[in-house]
């Protein structure tokens, strides 16, 4: 991944936001198209920027066709300017509301997230429980646990029966909890990070609760999922996540995952072809930066290979008999991502600040780049399904 170039804009340039190889990469998203009144599909091809709604009016029926690379490779649309011109015009301090702007790649589908897929991330869960929320606790906690782990878990099949001797270990040395339970178990954590439609984009805020004083940014790579259930793409995906509430109980996971502009996702989806495909993903490094106002600078990789389910199997717990998505899914893999890096305080590890940017990156997917605010200062969420429809209509495009 590029190291982002210098620009007068935080979110940075066309060339940081698009694959490395993007003159060998099928890319789809959308943008908000002031002349309609609403959101478009459109191609990304040769840096310009092409609106196909006249022959798709959702990026949910590109995602459903039977070759959607195939498709995509030979469609022809209006140009609406160059990707550079359209991201410039995103963020909301510049922005020309008569001019197009980019918006959250996926519309239709459910936004969903798959937690504890990593060995890492299951350990911090643990100390989120047993700290209760409590930042000041994690570090004491964070030591005994992983001297009582005293195991590589990376190679552990989960539903194995290696896995249910280490489980039976676990409860042995009272180290069971629950999310050692769905990192080792046989059946994985799979959540509703957000209502369709409520993905916030690039170069846009994403949102934590002002209330949190224990979160953090969770960068992942996200699988487009078909109703049937074959994944046809892959996008970037910022799982933000309030450790001090899920670390209270994980029945208040919902509080701490879904919240207004707490799910970012793109910038573009990359579709399957010849070039890239699910092998390409399970090979994947996604890159994580953050620059704080305050001087504060962290750097991490989540390595794909080292993530404990398959993102196959992953997919076949979420969608099949026992469960059905007729406009399709986008799928958050998870994290191996952690941070205990301290911020201000020895021992009291990382959160995030007002005004932090948060790059998430990959060099076959792009970067996608978001500033962190509180989420009750974040733009409302209010163009939903019904908006979307009736936009549709007027348009002539349904």
């Amino acid at each position: 991944m590029r190291t982002p170039s210098p620009a007068p804009d935080w979110f940075g340039t066309a060339a940081d936001a698009l694959p490395d190889d993007v003159e060998d990469s099928i890319l789809i998203g959308r943008i908000w198209d002031p002349a309609g009144g609403g959101p478009s599909p459109v191609v990304v091809r040769g840096g310009d920027v092409f609106d196909v709604s006249a022959e798709f009016p959702t990026v949910r029926d590109i995602c459903e066709l039977a070759e959607p690379a195939a498709v995509v490779s030979g469609l022809d649309g209006r140009r609406v300017g160059s990707f550079a011109e359209v991201l410039a015009n995103t963020a909301a301090a510049v922005r020309d509301r008569d001019r197009p702007w980019l918006l959250a790649p996926v519309d239709l589908q459910a936004l969903k997230a798959a937690g504890v897929t990593f060995a890492v991330s299951m350990i911090e869960r643990v100390i989120e429980e047993r700290a209760r929320g409590d930042l000041g606790l994690a570090a004491d906690i964070r030591q005994r646990t992983l001297a009582g782990v005293g195991a590589d878990l990376h190679n552990l099949s989960p539903g194995s029966e290696e896995a249910a001797r280490v489980k039976s270990l676990f409860v042995a040395e009272g180290l069971w909890s629950q999310y050692l339970e769905v990192g080792i178990g046989p059946d994985a954590e799979i959540f509703t990070k957000g209502q369709i439609l409520s993905a916030v984009g690039t170069a846009v805020p994403v949102g934590v609760l002002a209330a949190s004083n224990w979160n953090n940014p969770e960068p992942e790579v996200a699988l487009i999922v078909q109703s049937s259930g074959r994944i046809v793409g892959a996008t970037l995906g910022n799982d933000v996540n309030l450790r001090d509430v899920e670390g209270r109980s994980a029945l208040l996971l919902p509080l701490a995952k879904d919240n207004n502009a707490s799910c970012a996702l793109g910038p573009l989806i990359r579709l399957f072809d010849d070039r890239f495909d699910l092998e390409r993903v399970r090979g994947l490094e996604v890159r994580l930066d953050i620059e704080g106002e305050d001087g504060f600078r962290l750097e991490a990789i989540s390595e794909m290979t080292q993530i404990s389910r398959d993102p196959e199997a992953l997919v076949r717990q979420l969608v099949g008999p026992h469960h059905h998505y007729p406009d399709g899914a986008v799928l958050m893999l998870g994290t191996m991502f952690a941070p205990t890096q301290d911020r201000d305080r020895p021992g009291e590890g990382f959160t995030h600040k007002v005004d932090d940017i948060v790059r998430i990156g990959s060099p076959a997917l792009g970067t996608l780049v978001n500033r962190v605010r509180h989420t009750e200062d974040c733009e409302p969420w209010d163009f939903g399904v019904r908006d979307l429809m009736g936009n549709l209509v007027r348009r002539g495009l349904l």
